[in-house]
């Protein structure tokens, strides 16, 4: 693959998620991948939004800490059902309780960022919103696309590069990769701010 963007420091994607990682291979930039070990558990009260934000900054700081000469890359999705969040359902019957909850609502999923450089004393965030309503769903539409789909990592359960779609009546974002997971027009705008040379 031809390289078409240039980083002063070696780039790594705090995160194990296989979403993530394709999406920041869009960019074009090496980068290597390490597992933050972050501890997602929502904090008493945490609102969906400021739960995001911080388990982005704690993963890009967890790694940052490990490669303190790399710009680090931290994210996290978490989806507010009306000031609750949702996370990964991990399990088939939790993800069924998921969407029988969201279908006919709107749905916000905050999708957070953190870049992190130790060595430069480079610290960022940023967090694109992107609002989702849902369809009136059967519990026959849900049960079949649970069954195709099988969205047990994703926030809210909702696959929307996939068949999550169908499940959908409308999406409203000004950052079109931040219900996938990582938000590319932010990040781009962090990277430059950090001195990365994009495209």
């Amino acid at each position: 693959m031809s390289q078409v963007a240039a980083s002063p420091h070696p780039i790594v994607l705090g995160s194990t998620s296989r979403y993530r990682r394709e999406l920041l291979a869009r960019l074009r930039l090496p980068f290597e991948v390490a597992a933050p070990e972050v501890d997602e558990t929502p904090l008493p009260g945490e609102a969906p939004r400021a739960l995001a934000l911080r388990l982005a900054q704690a993963k890009a700081q967890a790694v940052a800490a490990r490669h303190p000469q790399a710009l680090v890359i931290g994210s996290d999705q978490v989806a507010d059902l009306a000031g609750e969040p949702l996370g990964k359902p991990g399990t088939h019957e939790r993800a069924t309780l998921q969407l029988r909850r969201m279908r006919g609502h709107t749905v916000v999923f905050h999708t957070a960022l953190a870049v992190v450089c130790h060595a430069r004393g480079y610290a960022q965030t940023d967090l694109a919103a992107v609002q989702v309503r849902f369809r009136t769903l059967t519990d026959d539409e849900i049960e079949r696309y649970l069954q195709a789909e099988q969205p047990y990592d994703c926030a809210g359960s909702a696959k929307s590069e996939g068949l999550g779609i169908a499940l959908l009546e409308a999406i409203e974002s000004d950052d079109p990769t931040a219900l996938i997971g990582l938000p590319l027009i932010r990040l781009g705008r962090l990277l430059r701010a950090a001195g990365v040379a994009l495209p």
